[in-house]
């Protein structure tokens, strides 16, 4: 059996999770999910991000087992036993599959890299550090003080 995500990996999700539910919710723009929870890609292709965001034009997407079809935002929190496959193979399926935005938060360096679709998979959008402020191509007018999520 793998062991749990530490403390710090697993206040992150918490915190961010919170953050995109208040500002996806009060804009009315979709659903917000944490993991553990099934994303089914494909017949063979089946991931569980920590956090994902489905906008509300694609909520057929969203059943009671899983979610059948690529999350528009595709969130995963770094950890030494992760990193590898999150910013190696995670980010070539879930570019593969449609998803539109890939954030790779690393709490050991306290950043968040955005990425977007382009050149035949994702490309760096930003990088953000803990003193700056996220925002997101894919949710306009999210801003995120990242002093806030990895502690002040």
């Amino acid at each position: 059996m793998a062991a749990a995500p530490a403390d710090k990996h697993q206040k992150i999700i918490l915190l961010l999770a919170i953050r995109l539910h208040q500002f996806v919710s009060g804009n009315n723009l979709g659903e917000i999910r944490i993991a553990p929870l099934d994303v089914v890609l494909s017949n063979h292709d089946v991931a569980q991000p920590d956090i994902l965001f489905v906008s509300r034009r694609r909520a057929a997407v969203i059943t009671d087992a899983n979610i059948q079809g690529a999350p528009d935002l595709a969130v995963e929190v770094l950890s030494p036993s992760t990193e590898g496959h999150d910013r190696g193979y995670k980010r070539e399926l879930y570019a593969r599959h449609g998803v539109m935005e890939y954030w790779l938060v690393d709490p050991d360096l306290e950043t968040i890299e955005v990425l977007t679709p382009g050149n035949g998979g994702f490309i760096r959008y930003a990088l953000y550090e803990r003193r700056e402020t996220l925002t997101s191509p894919l949710l306009p007018g999210l801003a995120i003080d990242l002093a806030a999520i990895f502690g002040e």
